[in-house]
């Protein structure tokens, strides 16, 4: 919202500068992403979601300094207070991590055992990744002296859920229910969810690496408005990161030809998905080498695309992620 709307009238709604709403018929009628209130809206109230930038700045760890020795560490969280904390490299343990935490102005550094693919501070509380362990004990106490309250940032980073929230494109956990899974693929599960009331395609990626260069793709998506462009609706942090998209109804593309689809789709619109699929796909090749952007497009097979509820045919096999290009029929 560009501007507040604090006394609505019948029908309307009540909003903030600042607060994000979600269109949802024609150009007058919204819900409020916060409150879930729906009501009519005044156009000229309401801009377009900040699109981020591709800033190489911005992580989902701040608070990860890489590897340096514990004296180093002890030297960056100065001046000292309680709940101040960082996660670094372990350097007498190759593969482990270790919780820098002040607290009684003492530093502790607490070990992070990465054994069987999972990390653990006191072999009672798994995590897949340090992201998911960052955010447990900024909650849970557990075997540490404190709650972790204030991330010591890594110099010249900027925070990603901070930036995700300023801009609203960071979703609210609460309002996202997640069903069965729908794919599955070398770097996370897809699943079928609703996010507030809206069908939608979640893919959650647990890897902390593969985390921040999927934020970096996510960050150009933001940018990208096209009717023939699958739509981003956000990103959940929690587990890993939760990339939320519109979801394609019909599901894969080759099954969907083989069974119901045939006598859905004429041979006409088939030809033209054809010519119009690989005239794309060369041309985002084209396009991609040049700008080199955040994907390298790989394989346009049929057995890689879906179906959107319009019988819109969509590339989904990019690398490293899944496509979200359609074409029309």
């Amino acid at each position: 919202a560009k501007k507040q709307h604090c006394k609505p009238k019948a029908g309307e709604i009540a909003y903030h500068k600042g607060d994000i709403l979600t269109v949802r018929n024609g150009e007058y009628r919204a819900r409020h992403n916060a409150t879930g209130e729906e009501g009519l809206v005044s156009g000229s109230k309401l801009r377009e979601r900040e699109a981020l930038r591709i800033d190489p700045k911005l992580s989902l760890m701040p608070w990860f300094h890489g590897k340096i020795s514990g004296l180093q560490a002890a030297g960056k969280l100065k001046p000292v207070e309680d709940g101040l904390f960082l996660v670094r490299e372990s350097v007498r343990h190759p593969g482990d991590f270790v919780l820098c935490l002040c607290f009684s102005q003492k530093v502790f550094h607490y070990r992070v055992i990465f054994k069987d693919n999972k990390l653990s501070i006191d072999n009672k509380q798994f995590f897949y990744n340090l992201i998911d362990m960052i955010e447990f004990y900024s909650r849970n106490q557990g075997a540490l002296a404190t709650l972790l309250l204030k991330p010591k940032k890594k110099e010249g980073t900027k925070s990603a859920e901070t930036k995700l929230l300023k801009s609203g494109w960071l979703l609210d956990l609460s309002k996202l229910t997640l069903g069965e899974t729908i794919g599955e693929g070398e770097f996370g599960a897809v699943f079928e969810g609703e996010y507030a009331g809206q069908r939608v395609a979640v893919k959650n990626i647990k890897c902390d690496v593969t985390a921040q260069a999927f934020l970096e793709e996510t960050s150009v998506m933001t940018n990208l408005h096209h009717k023939n462009l699958v739509r981003l609706l956000g990103v959940i942090l929690h587990n890993g990161l939760h990339i939320v998209t519109e979801l394609m109804t019909k599901g894969n593309l080759v099954n969907f030809l083989r069974t119901r689809g045939r006598f859905a789709i004429s041979a006409t619109q088939l030809l033209l998905i054809c010519i119009t699929k690989d005239f794309i796909w060369t041309t985002l090749k084209v396009i991609f080498s040049i700008f080199r952007f955040f994907f390298a497009p790989s394989d346009s097979r049929f057995s890689n695309s879906c179906i959107s509820a319009k019988y819109c045919p969509i590339l989904t096999n990019h690398t490293p992620m899944e496509s979200l290009f359609k074409i029309d029929t």
